[in-house]
């Protein structure tokens, strides 16, 4: 496992005693990345119910009880096991909230540590037309989106995920590789065959944007 940025070496050394002023300062500077993941993957059902905000502070606690064993099994690096904690909160909270509807097929991805929400082809459709700015494309938005959400769902779970790391979580390629359990080298071609999938699915749905 790699060290801690040298920020967090300091305000780590006196979290390890309990001093919570040190480890929110810490949490702090991956709140960002961490709020943007729970905007992901946050069960779209949930809005108006849970805030992000929320998510965070509980999950702040969570990590807070739990970092005497972080520092005895430091298996993750600290953003990794942080954005774990918060992932965790996530499922409990959408079993609390949604009960027999966790059932629904693709609301969590097993990876290699544990289960985690899986964002869905919606939310991920949604997230790739931001990124669209074509004027062809946007005076057709919704077919555009449904076509996106179409070929989303024909792509293995996976590969979506890969997809949701690195380009909306904005993981790089080795904390990709470290959650999902996997070579740094695997983790890149996973991610190339993944946008490459993406292609070839939109060019079959809409043969005149390939």
């Amino acid at each position: 496992m790699a060290n801690p940025p040298d920020d967090d070496t300091v305000a780590l050394a006196a979290a390890w005693n309990g001093d919570a002023a040190a480890f929110a300062e810490i949490f702090g500077r991956y709140r960002k990345r961490l709020k943007l993941m729970v905007k992901l993957r946050l069960d779209r059902r949930l809005s108006g119910r849970v805030d992000a905000e929320d998510v965070l502070q509980e999950a702040f606690l969570e990590a807070f009880r739990k970092l005497p064993q972080y520092r005895e099994n430091q298996q993750l690096p600290l953003f990794l096991w942080l954005r774990l904690v918060v992932g965790e909160k996530l499922i409990d909270l959408h079993r609390h909230h949604l009960g027999a509807q966790m059932r629904d097929a693709g609301r969590e991805v097993s990876l290699n540590r544990s289960a985690m929400p899986a964002i869905s082809s919606v939310a991920l459709a949604a997230q790739l037309m931001g990124s669209i700015t074509s004027p062809s494309l946007a005076a057709v938005r919704a077919e555009t989106k449904l076509q996106i959400q179409t070929a989303l769902d024909l792509m293995d779970p996976l590969d979506r995920e890969v997809l949701t790391l690195r380009n909306f979580e904005l993981l790089s390629n080795s904390e990709t590789a470290e959650v999902l359990g996997i070579s740094q080298q695997a983790a890149s071609n996973r991610y190339v065959r993944a946008l490459k999938r993406m292609k070839e699915l939109l060019s079959l749905i809409r043969p005149d944007q390939g």
